[in-house]
C-alpha cells in the first residue's frame, strides 16, 4: 500500500499561522477529507490550491471510510483537516486514523494551532499536568456529573463551550470545582481574542454582565486542593514540601 493520510492541523482564527508543510500537504493530496467543504475550499482557495474535498463529520465519518481507505488503497494521499486546529482534538478523525493503523497505512501528522494549548499557556494557570476534557454534556444535569469525574483531580482543566451554554457550564464548574482559579479565552487568534483571568465566580459575573456572548470559548480552571497527607507536620520535610507546592487558589492577577 503506497498511499499516505496526512493529519493536517489548521488555523484557529488568523490565516497567517499556515505554515509551508500545511501548504506543500495540501499540495500534495489527491483528496482532501474535511469537516466543512466549504470552509476548506475557502482556505485552499487563499493558499491558490485546489484539490477534490469530500465532507468527513461527525455524522458521516462511519459512510464516508470505506471511500477515504479505498482512495488509500489505491495508493492516494489523503489529507484530513477540520474546520480549524488539529483534527480528532474535539473534532471528527479518530475512526478513520483508527481504520488506517489497523490497515498500515502511513500516517503522518502536520502539526499546526491547536485552541487547548493556545488557551493553556495564556491561561497563566500551571501548565503541567492538564487534561482537556472537550465539549461538556449540553444538558445540566450530565454536565455535573460529567464535571465530577474530574474534581479531584490535581491537574489544570480545560474544555470548550459554545456561546449559548458558557453561563451554565461555568455555574456547574462552579458548583462542582468550587471557586477555583479561572480563565476564559474567547476567539483566540482572531481580531477580537480576550483572556479573562480570575476566581471562577468573578469571571462567570463579568460574563453575565455582558448583553450577548460571541465567539468560540476555551475555559481553563485550576487544579484541584490536594489534601495534606495524614499525620504530616508543617514542620517536617514532607510537610514543607506540601506547603511550597504552588496553591491552586488565588490569581496573581486579573484581566
Amino acid at each position: 500500500m503506497d498511499g499516505k493520510l496526512l493529519v493536517v492541523s489548521t488555523p484557529i482564527g488568523n490565516l497567517q499561522d499556515v505554515s509551508p508543510r500545511v501548504r506543500e500537504a495540501f499540495e500534495a493530496a489527491d483528496l482532501v477529507a474535511c469537516e466543512d467543504t466549504r470552509k476548506t475550499g475557502w482556505l485552499l482557495s487563499q493558499l491558490g490550491i485546489k484539490r477534490p474535498l469530500v465532507s468527513y463529520h461527525d455524522h458521516n465519518e462511519r459512510q464516508r471510510l470505506p471511500r477515504i481507505l479505498g482512495a488509500l488503497e489505491e495508493g492516494k494521499t489523503v489529507a484530513l483537516a477540520s474546520d480549524a486546529g488539529t483534527p480528532l482534538v474535539s473534532d471528527p478523525g479518530f475512526i478513520l486514523v483508527r481504520a488506517a493503523v489497523a490497515q498500515g497505512v502511513p500516517i503522518e501528522a502536520i502539526p499546526g494551532p491547536a485552541a487547548p494549548l493556545v488557551a493553556l499557556v495564556v491561561s497563566g494557570l500551571p501548565p503541567v499536568p492538564f487534561t482537556f476534557l472537550g465539549f461538556p454534556p449540553p444538558k445540566g444535569g450530565k454536565r455535573r456529573t460529567f464535571f465530577a469525574r474530574f474534581a479531584d483531580l490535581e491537574h489544570t482543566l480545560l474544555f470548550f463551550e459554545s456561546p449559548h451554554r458558557l453561563l451554565r457550564s461555568l455555574q456547574d464548574a462552579e458548583e462542582i470545582f468550587g471557586d477555583r482559579p479561572a480563565a476564559v479565552a474567547r476567539e483566540l487568534t482572531k481580531i477580537y481574542e480576550e483572556v479573562l483571568r480570575g476566581p471562577l465566580s468573578e469571571l462567570r459575573q463579568r460574563l453575565e454582565e455582558r448583553p450577548s456572548l460571541k465567539g468560540e470559548f476555551v475555559v481553563i480552571l485550576g487544579r484541584a486542593c490536594p489534601p495534606r497527607s495524614p499525620g504530616v507536620s508543617r514542620e517536617s520535610p514532607a510537610g514543607l514540601k506540601e506547603t511550597l507546592r504552588p496553591p491552586p487558589t488565588g490569581f496573581p492577577f486579573r484581566s
